[in-house]
């Protein structure tokens, strides 16, 4: 490959290219490095009104891993749809190697992270997990669940009757784990060691006194000032665990709004993800102790899970070569 070649690698190809263990494996690799130090920054949001929409972009640079990069996508507009970009550099050269189309990875690198913070927070002996949404982020949330724990039963709960019917069906199909729709969110936090919450909510979408002792919490919809799956209770008993501190001050909604109801203070963040992975933080500390993590999107994971499909595409001889002209020969006509 020369300077100028880039593996250009579309949705398709990479949509079974890794399996979900692979993925957490990549992402823990990844948030290690931030723990230690690598640089990790929380999304740029652009809203635009008319039409109606947002151009977002994050980016983390993974010396380690030997990769930086990030995603730029749009979603909204007058399309009313989402299209993911994801431009993969070198991080000893600078040089680019690979441009993936974002979309089909994204519930997989996203439900990675949740499964990165389960390994860490969860008890090891945790067999029970509730589900709270019945989309694609909920099956990446659920099958990299799977991947860090023996879960035997799961039970998912979403407002629409066929839609959480349906998910069971297919994940019943696909895993050891028992997995059943239930008709209350009480009915599905009963009795749970891990929770997860996978929606699109603006209000918590479960009754905190519901969670027993020594469960863990993970929410995934947290990437607004005005939004939250949990309320504030929820995060005030919790060991709160986001996946950047400085996103936790941006958008975390439930943070926020915890906050902003003197519930908590602004140092309630008991460590970010990447300090627990790489050890500078504890993570559970008795099997009491309720933990909750806070995922919001980040590059961290992202740039790992990229890293970790390049390598499998070449490995694989997918992708088609695209050339890209480095600055000194394009500013110069040289």
């Amino acid at each position: 490959m020369t300077d100028t070649e880039v593996l250009f690698l579309r949705s398709d190809e990479l949509s079974d290219l890794a399996t979900p263990a692979e993925y957490v494996e990549a992402v823990r690799e990844g948030y290690r490095e931030v723990g230690e130090g690598a640089a990790a920054e929380p999304r740029t949001k652009l809203v635009n009104q008319s039409p109606p929409g947002m151009l977002t972009g994050y980016m983390a640079v993974l010396p380690g891993m030997g990769a930086m990069g990030g995603y730029m996508y749009a979603a909204g507009f007058s399309d009313r749809d989402a299209h993911f970009f994801l431009p993969l550099f070198d991080a000893e050269s600078g040089r680019p190697k690979a441009l993936l189309d974002g979309a089909s990875l994204n519930p997989f690198k996203t439900g990675a992270a949740g499964g990165v913070a389960v390994d860490e927070l969860a008890r090891p002996d945790a067999t029970a997990l509730a589900l709270f949404g019945s989309g694609a982020q909920a099956r990446g949330q659920l099958r990299a669940a799977v991947a860090v724990r023996d879960l035997e039963t799961v039970e998912v709960y979403s407002p629409t009757k066929e839609h959480r019917e349906g998910f069971a069906a297919e994940m019943n199909e696909q895993l050891t784990a028992s997995v059943a729709a239930v008709a209350s969110p009480d009915a599905a936090v009963e009795g749970a060691d891990i929770v997860v919450t996978a929606t699109d909510a603006s209000d918590p979408v479960f009754d905190e006194e519901m969670l027993e002792e020594g469960t863990h919490v993970t929410v995934m919809g947290q990437y607004d000032a005005d939004k939250r799956e949990v309320d504030a209770t929820a995060v005030e008993r919790a060991t709160y665990v986001p996946d950047l501190r400085a996103r936790a001050h941006q958008d975390a909604g439930a943070f926020l709004q915890a906050v902003e109801e003197g519930v908590i203070g602004e140092d309630h963040i008991h460590a970010e993800l990447g300090e627990v992975v790489a050890g500078a933080a504890e993570g559970r500390t008795d099997r009491t102790e309720i933990t909750l993590f806070d995922s919001g999107g980040t590059g961290v994971e992202t740039v790992a899970a990229a890293q970790m499909l390049y390598e499998n595409a070449r490995d694989e001889g997918l992708g088609e070569l695209v050339d890209f002209a480095p600055a000194s020969e394009a500013l110069t006509g040289e």
